[in-house]
């Protein structure tokens, strides 16, 4: 195992959250213990595919110094629960609600086990009928929002006693009765706390919105019109509460299946709880990001490097599926049906800083380009070779990747995963090894942050001060001056082109967020987590041109 660099928020974070603990609540494991421990129950299941105990031992220094040289690192529920008791290894699941009360508190309690265990969920209530519809046993119905509100209580009592917080993704079809209540729910502070709201607006509503024309609203129970509404009124809606607290958000649900791998499986209705992962009711996913600020060694990208850690990536995540206990035997039989993966990224910032490429250019766009194009490839033939060795996943004959197989000397080219690339926030993956989160630009240069245990973390960006003590600019006033601005746009002693390299999230105009989002999109599998930052004077037609040119760039 290479020598551990770890900083001393990592260090924080590992002891508060991941590393193990005695009844007295004493940390008794090392952060290396957890990369050993991690990588030692990982390796066992080669041994399901006939590998030697040689074999696994290799393995398993492997995965070790995958993680522990921070070139990769799974989600948290893998490195917290594996090796340990829980042992569910997922981030991500999604739960089907039909409109019956059986079903509904079957998923609450389907979800609260779930939670228990570290992970988010996320649920498509667009089933249950609306508010005060009738109800054949019992009088009338208080409508799905009201049922979110349930859930969310169960969220907050679980999270109380857990060590990881469970979150969760609500979602309404934008044609569905309620979806005024839907979208304004949160406008009042300190509902749905536990919630991320997401309205699932489709390619008619959209070119309804356009042609500012009127969209129907159907009652899911007897699939009739209710009700004709503009649709230019509730896009508007959507965007005014957007502006107001950053909820609700919009899922663009035609052009998530467009890239269903599996639709004979069903259509899919929901994502996970932070909307980077589309999933089929109950299914789930584990996922796992690639540190692309180690990829960079004097000035340029080492190529071969990242081939070798993506192909180790997506061994150790396919390794996952089998050795993660799932709560529920409706999750192990769709995984095992797809087993769906998502190796994603984080340090995408600190890479572009360390090429001298500003975030905002052009040149940033075509590198986001290059680089995924090359994990897509290369995580598509990882999984190649490993179904080569274990077979391809068991729904691939129904699946689309079946049809667009080539043959090659007669034999189909297999997968071995639905999908493979998936980009998530990476919020505490990403501290622990101490570079920027996911594909966000720097979030700020100096700044403070409470972690969920009340702890405060300090942060200075190291390549700040690096670039600071090359130009000869490092000076007590100049670090007082970061401290306090976050940014050092408005600092005239600092060259214009380190500004330009070291613009933070709100120094970056919101379609360069939109646009770096959509250049990753075209070589992921799956969603993208990603935050668009915006000034305190934007207003609410500048979250329409956001929402309108997300939906434009596909």
């Amino acid at each position: 195992m290479p020598k551990l660099k770890l900083s001393k928020n990592a260090i924080l974070i590992l002891e508060h959250r991941y590393l193990k603990k005695n009844n007295k609540g004493k940390v008794i494991e090392k952060p290396a213990d957890l990369f050993r421990r991690v990588a030692k129950n990982i390796a066992q299941a080669d041994a399901k595919y006939n590998a030697s105990k040689k074999q696994i031992r290799r393995t398993e220094e492997e995965f070790c110094n995958l993680m522990a040289s921070l070139d990769f690192l799974p989600n948290s529920p893998t490195l917290f629960n594996a090796g340990r008791k829980l042992q569910q290894l997922a981030a991500c699941f999604v739960l089907p609600i039909e409109d019956d009360i059986s079903s509904i508190f079957k998923t609450l309690h389907d979800a609260a086990l779930i939670h228990k265990t570290g992970a988010g969920t996320g649920f498509n209530f667009s089933k249950l009928r609306p508010k005060g519809d009738i109800i054949e046993s019992s009088g009338f119905t208080s409508g799905p929002v009201s049922f979110m509100k349930i859930f969310d209580a169960a969220t907050e009592q679980i999270k109380l006693g857990g060590t990881l917080r469970g979150a969760n993704m609500g979602i309404l079809n934008v044609n569905h009765p309620d979806i005024e209540d839907f979208i304004t729910v949160k406008s009042k502070e300190n509902v749905l706390t536990n919630f991320n709201v997401s309205a699932a607006i489709t390619d008619k509503f959209i070119d309804a919105v356009n042609k500012n024309k009127n969209y129907n609203l159907i009652n899911p129970r007897t699939k009739k019109i209710v009700k004709k509404e503009s649709a230019r009124r509730i896009f508007r809606l959507i965007s005014e509460q957007a502006w107001l607290n950053g909820d609700p958000g919009v899922i663009f649900i035609d052009r998530i299946n467009e890239f269903n791998p599996t639709p004979k499986l069903g259509k899919i209705e929901s994502t996970d709880s932070c909307g980077e992962q589309p999933l089929l009711p109950y299914e789930s996913c584990n996922l796992g990001s690639i540190n692309l600020s180690n990829a960079v060694e004097n000035k340029r990208i080492n190529y071969e490097r990242l081939k070798k850690t993506i192909h180790s990536a997506i061994h150790f995540l396919d390794n996952v599926i089998d050795m993660c206990e799932y709560p529920l035997k409706e999750n192990k039989k769709i995984v095992y049906k797809n087993r769906k993966i998502g190796l994603g990224v984080m340090g995408f910032a600190d890479m572009l800083v360390k090429l001298g490429i500003a975030y905002d250019s052009e040149e940033g766009l075509r590198k986001a380009g290059e680089i995924m194009k090359f994990i897509s490839k290369e995580a598509s033939i990882a999984s190649l070779n490993l179904a080569g060795e274990r077979g391809a996943f068991s729904s691939w004959k129904d699946s689309v990747w079946n049809r667009k197989s080539k043959h090659f000397k007669g034999c189909h080219i297999l997968l071995r995963n639905a999908t493979r690339t998936t980009i998530a926030p990476t919020g505490t993956i990403s501290i622990i090894a101490d570079v920027s989160s996911g594909i966000e630009p720097l979030f700020a240069l100096s700044y403070a942050r409470k972690t969920a245990e009340g702890k405060t973390l300090a942060y200075f960006d190291k390549n700040l001060k690096e670039a600071l003590i090359k130009n000869r600019l490092h000076s007590d006033e100049i670090i007082e001056k970061i401290n306090k601005e976050g940014s050092i746009q408005n600092m005239p002693e600092i060259p214009q082109r380190l500004k330009k390299i070291f613009a933070v999230g709100s120094d970056i105009a919101p379609e360069w967020h939109v646009r770096m989002q959509a250049a990753f999109q075209k070589y992921v599998d799956n969603g993208i987590s990603k935050t668009v930052t915006l000034p305190k004077d934007a207003n609410v037609e500048d979250v329409e041109k956001i929402f309108t040119l997300a939906h434009d760039l596909g």
